[in-house]
């Protein structure tokens, strides 16, 4: 083989390997190469957080790696990365990484399933379904004023007109006594009791005592309890379930470790 055909043959095999290498390096700074793996790992960074890498940006992000490069380099001649505050500083971010890390990895080997998921808005339906009752109530501190109340109503006064005037719960008297739509077991067994035997659109005709004082309620409507869907709240529970699963991880963590 000829002398110029040689010299063309290793040109060719060194611009393939430089070629090779720009392709594993975004850049080399001051004969040190900034790895793509960078690039990319800031370019997930950006991802999580919503927003779209457009050629602009890895433009950007290519230039900012870079500077991260030179600066890092320049604090290294300073010796900067052989202080005490320094290295306390890099342990600390070590430790988050390999937290981070070992919940993803947990989070992947322990998922929450559809059977989970299931089984907990089951739960959850078992827990809240039946009736909600739409109630008023006038609330005062002594028996004999609950049984004044109740006279007035009987001769045509207005609920809602009394309860302002009269009612000690500052919450629903200033609205006329209204309360939102409840389960009774809300409500304290007293309230709770006298509520479900009245009628609808009925009133006590004596006053119930509880801890509170004296009430006098009157039921306005009762429905069947709303409850979602599976599919409208299936990420807020797989969320929750996972949340649950995480804690006891970590909790079994902490009671195994041994701590002096």
């Amino acid at each position: 083989m000829k002398k110029h055909a040689l010299l063309a043959t290793a040109t060719a095999v060194l611009l393939a390997f430089a070629g090779s290498a720009m392709a594993q390096n975004i850049a080399i700074v001051n004969g040190k190469a900034v790895p793509s793996s960078r690039m990319e790992a800031l370019a997930q960074q950006v991802a999580k957080s919503g927003r779209q890498i457009t050629p602009e940006m890895q433009g950007q992000m290519k230039e900012e790696l870079i500077a991260r490069e030179i600066f890092g380099q320049a604090a290294q001649a300073l010796g900067l990365d052989a202080t005490d505050d320094f290295k306390s500083q890099m342990e600390m971010v070590r430790q988050q990484i390999l937290i981070r890390e070992l919940f993803t990895s947990f989070q992947a080997k322990n998922p929450v399933t559809d059977a989970d998921i299931k089984a907990e808005y089951d739960k959850f339906v078992a827990a809240n379904s039946g009736k909600e009752y739409k109630a008023r109530h006038i609330l005062v501190e002594k028996e004999d004023q609950a049984k004044a109340v109740i006279a007035q109503l009987k001769k045509g006064g207005k609920f809602d007109e009394i309860a302002k005037k009269s009612s000690k719960d500052p919450g629903s008297g200033a609205k006329g006594g209204e309360l939102d739509w409840a389960n009774p077991s809300s409500y304290v067994k007293e309230f709770s009791d006298a509520l479900v035997a009245l009628s609808k659109g009925k009133t006590t005709d004596a006053p119930v005592k509880s801890q509170f004082g004296y009430h006098i309620i009157r039921l306005d409507d009762v429905r069947e309890a709303p409850l979602p869907k599976l599919e409208d709240v299936k990420p807020q529970i797989a969320q929750q379930l996972m949340q649950q699963k995480m804690g006891k991880y970590q909790e079994d963590l902490r009671s195994k470790a041994k701590v002096e």
